[in-house]
């Protein structure tokens, strides 16, 4: 046991000079490290300040309610185009016209037939009739599809043209 005793303190000096040499690179290690956090730390302050002095959570939620409101304006605009869908049914979007001539004294192809129809292919047929002496324009209302009234070859052509129309 003296021998353990006295091999321990001829190591001693040793054991301590490499102890402390450890303590020292912990310590430095410490500090680096504290250095490092430091770094980290502004920079999420930095982050988390923003560049207008607003934190990072404050232009979040600001976003999230300019997102929110964004939605709101697209809903109401789909809306809108939805009641327009609706209305538009109702506005001309079937057109057909014809030029011809109706007499053969006549020089050129100055009458003409117009049929101006909806979605549900209700409208009109404007005719125009001109002759040498006088003109004449009349209207035939059109009820889905049909007319009425006796139409002519013409008036017939510019109905299939402008019934058959796609949107």
């Amino acid at each position: 046991m003296d021998m353990l005793i006295s091999a321990m303190n001829d190591i001693m000096p040793y054991l301590l000079i490499g102890m402390s040499i450890i303590i020292i690179l912990l310590f430095i290690m410490v500090v680096a490290l504290f250095k490092a956090v430091g770094k980290v730390e502004s920079r999420y302050r930095k982050l988390m300040k923003g560049t207008t002095n607003n934190n990072l959570e404050e232009m979040l939620l600001e976003r999230l309610d300019s997102i929110e409101d964004a939605k709101e304006r697209s809903d109401k605009a789909l809306e809108e185009c939805k009641r327009l869908e609706v209305k538009m049914k109702d506005c001309v979007q079937k057109v057909a016209i014809m030029r011809y001539k109706a007499f053969e004294n006549v020089g050129s192809d100055l009458s003409f037939s117009i049929a101006m129809l909806d979605d549900r292919n209700d409208g009109v047929i404007l005719t125009g009739i001109y002759g040498r002496q006088e003109s004449t324009t009349y209207a035939k209302p059109i009820d889905k599809g049909i007319s009425r009234y006796d139409l002519s070859e013409e008036e017939l052509y510019v109905l299939n043209e402008a019934a058959n129309k796609e949107n």
